[in-house]
């Protein structure tokens, strides 16, 4: 098969584009025929090295954390998917940058019905981790204030519509150009950053969700209400500025939930939640697709079509 490997870290010029033998499933394991995986930081940044230290894998890997696929075939003990099911799914594993990849059952769930693998690719991580925050670290509640930092790109335009869905008051902030996109997600107060300090023009929030850190996460600590909650993606928040302004704070370690993303899906299939797909490449442009990822301001998702 084709796929995309990483031989050592460094820039989008270490991701090759090569043969490398179809895995085969083991017990409890799924193989899936990639028709779209999704390009994420996380992506990235473990090519970079960043992340060496908390994945066990190292060289040469396949990268890819989530995509969307038909079930190729089953190993023994498999007993939620068949072949030919369409499934999508965030890997405990790397793999999906490829023509077949190999999940596991708690990992996937059968893809949203009403959208194609493209977007379906692009749902997994950025969903799953927007859902972990809001609704399980949080408990966002209907009535609560959320400031939602990066609102317009892959974790924060799902973070804003599964906040909306929950009954919350949703302040985003993005650039002057994302104003728009804010408010077609349905965030009641868009803040443009480039043009107002939001700790300037917000008060009184409930949560904080950080997706860029350093100085945007300094100023969060005093929009918070006492008993508040700041959760990072980015960067692990000071326990001592925590104790400070009374407030909770917690580092977000996403985890694949077969569950939640069943839960999505119906989400996707009712409207509830739409997904935002900006840039789709092919899979042997996927150094294109890092370049692109470590700018930022990307709208949505990036998504490497494989099929």
């Amino acid at each position: 098969m084709k796929a995309i490997r990483i031989h050592n870290y460094g820039g989008p010029e270490v991701l090759r584009y090569e043969d490398v033998a179809v895995p085969m499933p083991a017990a409890g394991e799924l193989l899936i025929k990639v028709q779209a995986a999704s390009v994420n930081p996380l992506d990235w940044k473990t090519r970079a090295g960043y992340l060496k230290d908390f994945f066990p894998h190292s060289p040469p890997f396949i990268p890819g954390w989530d995509g969307s696929g038909v079930v190729e075939a089953v190993g023994p003990g498999v007993t939620k998917f068949k072949q030919g099911d369409e499934v999508y799914a965030k890997t405990n594993r790397d793999g999906t940058y490829a023509e077949y990849a190999i999940l596991t059952e708690p990992e996937a769930a059968l893809k949203p019905k009403s959208v194609d693998h493209l977007q379906a690719a692009a749902i997994p991580v950025a969903a799953l981790t927007a859902w972990q925050a809001l609704l399980e670290k949080s408990q966002l509640a209907a009535g609560q204030k959320v400031l939602i930092h990066g609102a317009a790109g892959g974790v924060g335009s799902f973070a804003v519509q599964l906040a909306k869905w929950k009954g919350a008051y949703v302040i985003g902030t993005a650039s002057a150009k994302n104003q728009a996109f804010l408010e077609e997600l349905g965030t009641d107060e868009p803040s443009d950053y480039e043009k107002t300090r939001f700790d300037d023009a917000v008060e009184g929030v409930d949560v904080v969700f950080d997706t860029i850190g350093g100085d945007t996460q300094e100023r969060s600590w005093k929009v918070l209400n006492k008993g508040g909650i700041l959760i990072s993606l980015v960067q692990p928040p000071a326990p001592e500025l925590a104790a400070k302004y009374g407030v909770r704070a917690e580092m977000l370690g996403m985890q694949a939930d077969s569950a939640q993303l069943a839960e999505i899906a119906k989400l996707v299939d009712s409207g509830r939640v739409k997904v935002f797909v900006e840039k789709v490449l092919a899979l042997s442009d996927a150094r294109q697709a890092h370049e692109l990822s470590e700018k930022g301001h990307v709208r949505g998702k990036i998504v490497l079509k494989v099929v």
